[in-house]
Formats: C-alpha cells, structure tokens, sequence
C-alpha cells in the first residue's frame, strides 16, 4: 500500500542540501517519490509501506546531517523567526563584539594594524575552512569514488579546485571592474554584494527563513556541466568542474563578493584564499568524518554563517566609503568623537594647509579638523606607493585623483560643516574631514592633538602592484581586501 507523508526538514543550508536529502532517501527500497522545498524547508514522501517506514526515512534524513519530522498541518505560514537559532547567533556575534571591544581597547595603549584589508583575507579563509564541511555533503561523493586510489589524487583535485575558484573568482572581478566605473556606482555594487552576503550568512543561521527565496539560481547549461563531473574519472578535472558548482550558495556569495571588489587581482584573491581554506577538510575527508558528527558539521557551517556576516558588513562599510555618503564607521565615528582626529589645518592669509604622508601602511595622518569657508592646500607626500594607495577619491568635493611621488597640492574649499569622507580609489583605506564653523584656539587644540597617538592604516602590503594604475587607470592590486 502506498502512503503519502509531508515532512519538515530543518539544517538546509542551500538547494544542494535538497539533492543530498533525496538522494539519501531514494537509497531506501520502496520510495517512490520524494521532493523537497528548500524554500519552505518541507516536502511529500510517497512510499510502500511494505518495504519501508515513515521512521526509517525520517532515520536516514538524519543520518545525513538533518533533522525531518513529520509536518504539523495547523503550523502557520508567513514570515518566522528561528529563536533558537537567534539565541546561538546573538551569543556568536556578541563574542565577536567583545573581541572586536578588546581589540579597540588595546589599539588606545598599542599601535596595532586595522581591521581591513589583510584580516578580509583571513575571514575569507576562515570561511572556506568552515565551508570546507557544507563541500563534504556536496563534493564527498567524487573524493570518496577515489579515496583508496593513489593518494596524489587527492593533491590533484584540490589543485584543479583552487585553480578553478581563482580563475573564476578574477572573471567575476572582471566583470565588476566593467560594468561599475564610477566610486558611486562602485560603492553601490559594494553595498549590493555584501547585502547578499548578509542574507546568505542569515539563512546559514537559519534565523529568518522566509529570505531563502532570495537565490541565484543555476542556469541550466552549468547544470549540464556539474552532471558530467560525476561521470569524468580524472580528479583534477573534476576539481576543475567544481568551480562551476554556482548552486552552491557559500560559493554564490564568494562570487558575488569578488565581483563587488571591482578588482580583477582582488577578485582572483578572494577565491583564492577562500578556495585554500576547503581544502584542508576535502582533503582530510575520511580523517575528518571518523571524528566529526553530522551535527557537529551543522554548527560548524552555523560558525561560518557568522563570519559571512561579518563579511557581509566589511563589504557594506567598504561600499558606503565609496560612495561618500557619510555613513561608513570611519565617518560616523568621526562625526561623534572629533577628538580623536589626529590632523589640524594651519592658517595663512587667505588659506588652510594640512599635510599628509602616504606610505605604505595608508595615510599619515587620516583625518583632519577644516574650517568651513576657507580655501584648503592639501599638501600629500607620497613616500610609498602601491596598488592600493596610488590613488584618493573624495566623492563629496567631485576630487578623484592619482597619487604622485614626492609632493603635490590638491586644493578645494569645504562651503557645508559636517563630515567629508574619502577614502582610497577601492574605499579600503578610508579617511575624514571634519568640517566646522568655529574650531577653537589653534593653539590649545594643537596641544591636546599633540597628546593623541598618530593612527596607522592597515598595511596593502609591499608587494602591491603597479603604482600606476589608480584613479585615472582603473588598475587594481595585488592586496589583501
């Protein structure tokens, strides 16, 4: 006799998930059909009850890593919240805050670098060692057809992986660098990317549901592509294909992040680093899945939900830099707490100079008290210059130029009080004006900025790129993000 059952499944992290339910489920004699909604995390089992039970395939969803019970008909629709996931959440982001609070105490006794670029690198590392145990349930199957093989064959797969990620994390660099040209439009895609990331890091958590609607689906020619890497018997071109698994949603998220970098070289980095961090848990598989339950991997993959987040907001503020609105963390602290702006304007006749050094840890100093109304000489020193700081954009004064060697003069007139942010030409290394009607006895505020440490922009490295690309090029870097 045929029997019909609707179950709810929860610990879907995105639409491969499903396949790997009803591919689970399948394996049981007597299913005749199965179908799962990742959407709404519920579906319909048709089955012989002579052959199976409703409680074996409820065994074998869990045997998968998920949790299924059968469905409550009277259970409400509409928009839900998963307290319980919120309440782990809450408690994960509030450890990142206390670490980020420390950090932020720390750096008022210790010069310590920012939080920007190279520490975006390693969260995108951190990310793909997390993910690294979502790639088990979706990439296991091709690793374990050659797990008693030689063992090179797993080197080669994790190398046509990574080779693969990198190559298609710099196309979608590309094509970001193309479409957006100007910082706003920049800033905007920025802004667009990490609010994906946001929402793919939620549904990770699980928190608000009803957003798993919002997903990239697959096209139907990549479709027939990820079905060949499951007839091919060569491990590198498998890791090559794996690339193209775009219904993977960690991999969706790191593809529209490096599209946001607008950066060919920042793109190809981004999936780079994200590519290597998989790969110390695809390549340890069978290590890995002798120690580590299948609900120990969900609350990792909850771990690393958490650390999207946190991408998701770096690419926000990043974005919102670029687009001069006056809105990213720089300019609002700035705007609370002047302070702690470490640069003021001297005065001759009929004008206001403020001098800045450009090296290779960022600006020197990065923010600056303007009086409004007076003309502005703003002297930069360029003493070392890279990919990352070859070039200023100051959106709210139309200023967007290259960075020389040596000195030069930049003049503008600040005619509104209030914050003026600019930031470098990726809004990675940010900077402030902070301009005022009055701003006191030069020389008492000289004194207390005298007491306060010079700040220090986090490093792009020495081995940027070409100092030539910039503002007026559209180059790119060889950075962290």
């Amino acid at each position: 006799m045929t029997l019909s059952k609707k179950i709810q499944v929860e610990g879907m992290h995105c639409n491969s998930c499903k396949k790997i339910i009803e591919q689970a489920v399948n394996e049981l004699d007597g299913i005749q059909n199965i179908n799962i909604d990742y959407v709404t995390q519920k579906g319909t089992v048709k089955y012989d009850e002579q052959k199976t039970s409703f409680k074996k395939i409820i065994t074998k969803i869990e045997q998968a890593g998920y949790t299924a019970c059968e469905q409550n008909n009277e259970e409400k629709q509409g928009f839900r919240i998963n307290t319980k996931t919120l309440k782990t959440s809450t408690l994960l982001l509030g450890l990142l805050f206390i670490l980020f609070g420390g950090y932020t105490l720390a750096n008022n006794f210790f010069q310590l670098p920012e939080l920007t670029q190279s520490t975006s690198i390693m969260l995108l590392f951190l990310t793909g060692l997390l993910t690294g145990f979502h790639c088990i349930g979706m990439c296991g199957g091709f690793i374990m057809s050659y797990n008693n093989a030689d063992k090179k064959n797993h080197l080669k797969y994790g190398i046509g992986k990574t080779i693969s990620y990198t190559i298609i994390g710099a196309l979608f660099g590309l094509i970001g660098s193309i479409i957006v040209f100007t910082p706003a439009l920049r800033g905007m895609a920025a802004i667009l990317a990490g609010g994906f990331l946001i929402i793919f890091g939620l549904n990770t958590l699980n928190i608000f549901p009803s957003l798993r609607r919002i997903r990239i689906p697959l096209p139907k020619v990549l479709k027939k592509i990820n079905s060949q890497a499951v007839k091919t018997r060569s491990p590198f071109v498998i890791g090559l294909l794996n690339g193209l698994m775009i219904a993977c949603g960690p991999l969706q998220a790191m593809y529209v992040f490096a599209a946001g970098t607008g950066s060919v070289i920042q793109g190809a980095l981004s999936l780079f680093a994200f590519g290597i961090g998989t790969l110390p848990v695809l390549l340890g598989f069978g290590y890995f899945t002798s120690y580590i339950s299948k609900n120990s991997t969900h609350r990792i993959l909850k771990a690393s939900g958490v650390v999207v987040l946190v991408l998701g907001v770096i690419m926000i503020n990043r974005g919102l830099a670029l687009t001069g609105v006056g809105l990213d963390l720089n300019s609002i602290t700035a705007s609370m707490n002047s302070n702690t702006l470490t640069g003021l304007a001297t005065f001759n006749e009929d004008y206001q100079e403020i001098r800045m050094n450009v090296t290779r840890y960022g600006w020197e100093p990065d923010s600056f008290v303007l009086k409004k109304g007076i003309p502005v000489k703003w002297i930069i020193n360029g003493i070392s210059i890279n990919g990352c700081n070859n070039a200023i954009q100051v959106p709210k004064l139309g200023l967007n130029f290259d960075i020389n060697k040596g000195e030069q003069i930049i003049e503008f007139t600040p005619e509104n009080e209030g914050v003026i942010p600019w930031s470098c030409w990726m809004g990675m290394i940010p900077g402030t004006f902070l301009v005022k009607e009055e701003i006191g006895n030069e020389q008492e505020m000289q004194q207390e900025l005298s007491k306060i440490p010079v700040q220090t922009s986090s490093s792009c490295g020495g081995s940027c790129g070409s100092s030539t690309c910039g503002a007026a090029t559209g180059g790119s870097c060889g950075c962290g993000i």
